[in-house]
């Protein structure tokens, strides 16, 4: 499926509606189901493959904001150094301290959001109140903290997705009030996108409603 234009402008009107970001999910697609949204205006692209980002960050228009929205193992941020726009997942002090190395190394500020464990499931990685607590983000001059980011349990029980949403507002908001760079809180996905801008997000990711299911 190319990407649905017509579900795109919707969705864009939303965003700009809430002062919401609105993430492209792109990975697995095509570039040439990116080149049409591109095309359309958009520039934030969110993937979670390595390889298939540094490719495609070869083969496509310089300007897009690509978003690694995946879970990043250390030994992989060198690829995505030189060009990621903001990275999603850091969701461990020794990811930070990679990403800071890499940055340090190029003399470029890395961009990241902390991934804070809010589901119930145990497939989705993030730290907890505490951890985050225990990260100094002026040891970090090169990775620098943005905001948050989380995933909420994958259930029909709204009551649930809302509550787990709510705290991550909360957490987001406590550690705002120390670090004056955080301005972004990523959580929203295509099915409940709507009740993260309920609960506050400023960022969302969306893929399957533009790009249809992934291949």
């Amino acid at each position: 499926m190319a990407a649905d234009i017509e579900k795109y402008n919707e969705l864009k009107a939303y965003c700009d509606s809430k002062n919401v970001t609105l993430i492209a999910v792109s990975k697995t697609k095509p570039n040439e189901d990116i080149m049409q949204l591109y095309d359309a205006g958009h520039r934030d692209f969110g993937e979670n493959y390595v390889q298939e980002l540094a490719d495609k960050y070869e083969a496509l228009p310089k300007d897009i904001r690509w978003h690694f929205i995946g879970h990043l193992q250390s030994n992989k941020v060198k690829y995505i150094a030189p060009f990621i726009y903001l990275i999603h997942g850091v969701d461990s002090e020794k990811l930070l301290k990679e990403i800071n190395k890499q940055g340090t190394k190029l003399d470029r500020k890395i961009n990241c959001l902390l991934q804070v464990h809010i589901a119930e499931e145990e497939t989705k990685f993030g730290l907890n109140a505490d951890e985050i607590g225990k990260i100094d983000a002026p040891q970090f001059p090169f990775a620098e903290i943005k905001g948050m980011m989380g995933m909420a349990s994958f259930t029909e029980n709204e009551n649930k997705v809302m509550q787990e949403f709510n705290s991550l507002h909360h957490t987001y908001e406590i550690y705002k009030a120390n670090h004056p760079q955080v301005e972004i809180l990523s959580m929203g996905m295509s099915g409940d996108f709507k009740l993260a801008t309920e609960a506050g997000t400023n960022m969302i990711r969306i893929g399957s409603l533009l790009f249809g299911n992934r291949n």
